[in-house]
C-alpha cells in the first residue's frame, strides 16, 4: 500500500523512541508538514546539542520522561522505534482505538518501488546482509543495504541514492510492526530462543520470525534453512517460491554441502559448484549463511564466476568472530555480536582448538544448558562477567571450571592467564551488553582495546 504524502498534512503523527529509526522518519514527516510529536525516555539534556536544535528547527515537539498516554490517545498516526515493546500500555490503549501504529521500515517501505531483498534469522543477519549486498555491487549493480543495520530504510526512501536494489536486514522487533511490507526475496536463516525477555514465549518470537513472509505470493521468493527444526516443517504458502537449503544433500533441497564445495542446483541437470576451501568466514554457520546468500544471488541472475569471486575476496564484519590479536601464540576471537545462547554454541563449534570463553552480560530470559553442552570438552575455562554471571555460573558450575572477572580488563587478564599454547581466547558473550556497554560494538571495542593492552603488556 504506498502512502500518499499528502496524506500527512497536518497529521498528528507521534514517534516513539528517539533512535536512528525514529530521527530518519522524524525528519521526513515534519518535511511532508506533519505534526510531529517524539515521546523518548532519555531526558532532553542528554541529546547532543545539534540534535536539539534540529529538533527546534523542524517544529517537532520534544516529549521526554515517562510516557503520556494522552499524547498517545491524540496521534492520528504512531511510528514505533524497533527498541520499543509494543506491548507498552499507551500503544495497547492507542491500538485499542484503532489509531494506526508502525514502525519506520514499514513506513519507508510505502515510499519506494526499489526492489527489496530482506534478511532475517536469530543469528547471522548482518554478516548475510552485507554479504550479498557486496557480492551484488561486485555484480556491477547499484544496492543500498541498511534496515537493522547500519542506515535507517527511511534514509533511502527521502534520499537522493537510486539503487537497482534495497538489501535490508530486518529484526524481530521491526516484523513486529509490519503491515504491507513485502520484499522480492526474504531470506529467513534460522530460528532460536531469543529476546525472551520481550516476548512472552518462544512461539510468540517464532511468530514475528515467520512474518517475513506474511505479504509475499506469487512471483516472489522465500529461502529458507532446510536444516532448522522450525523451518523445516514451515512453508510459506501463497504462491511463494521456496528455496530451501541444508549441509546435506536432499529431496526439495536447492543448495547443501559436499565436501569443500558448495552445490546449487536450481534447474534439472544444471548444477553450479562453489569451493569453500578459498572462502575466508569460519564456522560451518556462516557456510550455511553463504548458500541462503547464493541461492538469492541466483534469483538475481548473477554469474557464478562473480559470487565465487567476491565469496572469497569478503572479510567478514567486525565483532562477528573477528580475530583481533595473538599474544605468545594464544589467538583472541571478539564474537561480541553473539547475544544469544545459539550464537555462542555456533562460536564455540568454530574452532578445534582448547577455548577459554569470556561470556555474560545482561540475561535475556533463555536456558544456558545448550551452552554448556557445547561446552563440554572444548572449552577448558570460563570467565564470567556482567549481570548474568551468577547464573552463568549455576550452569556452569558441575562441568567447567570458571571464574568470575569484574570488568573487561579483569576477564580478559583472566582468560590469558588461564589459556593453554597455541589455544583460543572467545568473547562469545551469550548475553546482550546493555549492562556495562551502550552495545555490542562498543563491548566488542573494549575486548579489542584489551587485547591491544595486553599484547603491549600494559
Amino acid at each position: 500500500m504506498k502512502l500518499e504524502v499528502t496524506e500527512l498534512f497536518e497529521k498528528r503523527v507521534l514517534i516513539v523512541g528517539f533512535g536512528k529509526s525514529g530521527l530518519s522518519a522524524a525528519r521526513w514527516l515534519a518535511a511532508q508538514g506533519a505534526l510531529v510529536t517524539v515521546s523518548e525516555r532519555r531526558e532532553a539534556h542528554t541529546f547532543e546539542a545539534a540534535l536539539r536544535q534540529e529538533i527546534l528547527e523542524l517544529g517537532i515537539e520534544l516529549e521526554t520522561g515517562p510516557h503520556r498516554e494522552k499524547t498517545f490517545m491524540a496521534s492520528d498516526m504512531i511510528v514505533v522505534s524497533p527498541g520499543v515493546p509494543i506491548d507498552l500500555k499507551p500503544l495497547l490503549a492507542a491500538k485499542e482505538m484503532g489509531i494506526p501504529i508502525i514502525g519506520e521500515m514499514e513506513l519507508a517501505s510505502r515510499l519506494i518501488d526499489t526492489p527489496m531483498v530482506a534478511v532475517t534469522g536469530t543469528n547471522g543477519k548482518s554478516t548475510t546482509t552485507a554479504l550479498l549486498s557486496y557480492i551484488i555491487k561486485k555484480a556491477g549493480r547499484k544496492v543500498f543495504v541498511g534496515g537493522n543495520i547500519g542506515t535507517p530504510l527511511m534514509d533511502y526512501a527521502y534520499g537522493d541514492q537510486k539503487a537497482d536494489y534495497a538489501v535490508v536486514e530486518v529484526s524481530s522487533f521491526q516484523l513486529d510492526t509490519m503491515e504491507t511490507f513485502c520484499p522480492m526475496i526474504s531470506l529467513l536463516l534460522n530460528i532460536s530462543p531469543d529476546h525472551l525477555d520481550r516476548y512472552p514465549d518462544y512461539e510468540t518470537y517464532v511468530h514475528s520470525k515467520l512474518g517475513i513472509f506474511k505479504n509475499q505470493g506469487p512471483g516472489q521468493y522465500a529461502i529458507i534453512n532446510d536444516d532448522d527444526k522450525v523451518l523445516s516443517q514451515y512453508s510459506p504458502g501463497g504462491g511463494v517460491f521456496e528455496l530451501r537449503y541444508g549441509r546435506e544433500k536432499g529431496e526439495g533441497r536447492q543448495a547443501f554441502i559436499s565436501g569443500s564445495t558448495l552445490k546449487v542446483c536450481l534447474t534439472e541437470g544444471k548444477e553450479q559448484t562453489f569451493h569453500l576451501d578459498t572462502f575466508r568466514l569460519p564456522g560451518k554457520h556462516n557456510q550455511e549463511n553463504l548458500m541462503a546468500v547464493v541461492l538469492a544471488c541466483n534469483v538475481l541472475d548473477i554469474r557464478p564466476q562473480i559470487i565465487q569471486e567476491a565469496m572469497d575476496d569478503f572479510q567478514g564484519l567486525p565483532d562477528r568472530l573477528e580475530h583481533v590479536g595473538t599474544v605468545e601464540e594464544v589467538d583472541f576471537y571478539n564474537d561480541s555480536k553473539a547475544t544469544n545462547i545459539d550464537a555462542a554454541v555456533r562460536s564455540i563449534a568454530s574452532f578445534d582448538r582448547p577455548i577459554v570463553l569470556i561470556a555474560g552480560g545482561r540475561h535475556k530470559g533463555a536456558d544456558y544448558s545448550p551452552l554448556v553442552k557445547a561446552a563440554v570438552g572444548k572449552v577448558t575455562k570460563a570467565v564470567f562477567l556482567g549481570e548474568a554471571k551468577s547464573l552463568l555460573a549455576h550452569a556452569f558450575e558441575p562441568l567447567i571450571p570458571f571464574s568470575l572477572a569484574e570488568d573487561m580488563r579483569d576477564a580478559v587478564s583472566q582468560s590469558f592467564l588461564s589459556s593453554n599454547p597455541k589455544g583460543v581466547v572467545l568473547l562469545a558473550p551469550a548475553c546482550s551488553s546493555f549492562d556495562m556497554f551502550t552495545d555490542f560494538a562498543h563491548r566488542g571495542r573494549v575486548f579489542r582495546e584489551e587485547v591491544k593492552r595486553l599484547h603491549h603488556g600494559d
